[in-house]
């Protein structure tokens, strides 16, 4: 069954579980998103909310077992990924759709040079010569700032974030339509941070990537992102432009994210957190999930669980006292 849409990625009423020997954990809940050629898309929420098991069910690489999809259909350029065989998927894996890790000191292998291990993934996606390859990846490396001539060193002769931008020469040597950036920018100082994703702005114009952003950082993705789904418990709670959620925002939970955020134009000394902590991701509530945290629960909100409601056009919440419920 192909998608007659024109996204470039579509995902339907995805759900995936990881199954131990004590519990099923309900890591991602019947989400719905989809991207655009050249769009950005930020995925925000708490640590185990469930982004990065998103972002690995795009490239099926959830380690299965534990993890299971048990519902869904994941559409590129209109093919159903998770109906493509091993053989198919590993044609797009790097080529069409690639993703960078969250932590550049286990993506990269360490005994391997850095020059090797992007021309590998070249080579995987194109028939060309390593001469052609070895330029390519000097061409890589330039683009994100690292001089070509060290093609042959080995990844801890580079700093934290040298190895990140090595990561994304990487992701980006075979031109992919679709990039996956999981925290990016994690664990890099203020500085190098912003000549990331400076680079990656420029990337995108270049080539017209589409990225799907993970990340913690608020500020990052109202710098970077077209449209953000906000993620809590496994579920996409609200979602819309970056103007709808950071002028407009509506569920509670978005509004804790904000509250919780220093302002320097403010005059209180203290911040204002999301009190409690996010439900046993094995034993999750019948209600609504941010339910026992939320400052506006009503006895309707533990009983029933809320629908995705559009507020407004292409802004949507789940929650039963939004706009549009």
């Amino acid at each position: 069954m192909n998608s007659t849409s024109t996204n470039l990625l579509e995902i339907k009423d995805l759900a995936v579980e990881y199954h131990t020997d004590e519990a099923v954990i309900y890591a991602v809940n019947h989400v719905d998103f989809s991207i655009n050629k050249g769009e950005t898309v930020g995925l925000v929420g708490e640590t185990g909310a469930g982004k990065t098991s998103i972002a690995r069910s795009i490239l099926r690489i959830l380690p299965m077992p534990p993890a299971k999809v048990v519902s869904g259909e994941i559409f590129y350029n209109g093919n159903d990924l998770l109906k493509l065989s091993e053989r198919e998927m590993r044609k797009i894996r790097g080529n069409k759709i690639a993703m960078i890790f969250q932590d550049p000191m286990t993506a990269l292998n360490p005994i391997e040079t850095v020059g090797f291990q992007i021309a590998e993934t070249i080579q995987q996606h194109n028939s060309i010569s390593h001469a052609e390859a070895h330029q390519r990846t000097c061409e890589m490396l330039e683009m994100v700032g690292i001089p070509g001539d060290r093609f042959k060193d080995f990844p801890h002769q580079f700093s934290g974030g040298m190895k990140q931008r090595v990561v994304i020469a990487m992701a980006l040597a075979c031109n992919p339509a679709l990039l996956l950036a999981d925290e990016p920018t994690t664990a890099l100082d203020v500085t190098i941070q912003a000549q990331v994703l400076e680079m990656m702005q420029s990337l995108k114009e270049k080539v017209e990537t589409a990225f799907v952003l993970i990340t913690h950082d608020l500020g990052v993705v109202a710098e970077f992102c077209d449209k953000v789904a906000v993620v809590y418990a496994g579920e996409i709670v609200e979602r819309g432009s970056a103007e709808d959620i950071f002028d407009r925002a509506n569920h509670p939970y978005t509004l804790g994210l904000f509250a919780s955020l220093p302002k320097l134009d403010a005059t209180e000394k203290r911040l204002s957190p999301i009190k409690g902590l996010m439900p046993d991701p094995t034993d999750l509530p019948d209600g609504c999930r941010f339910c026992d945290r939320c400052p506006n629960a009503k006895d309707e909100c533990s009983k029933s669980s809320p629908k995705e409601a559009e507020i407004a056009p292409g802004h949507t919440v789940k929650c039963f006292f939004s706009g549009g419920n």
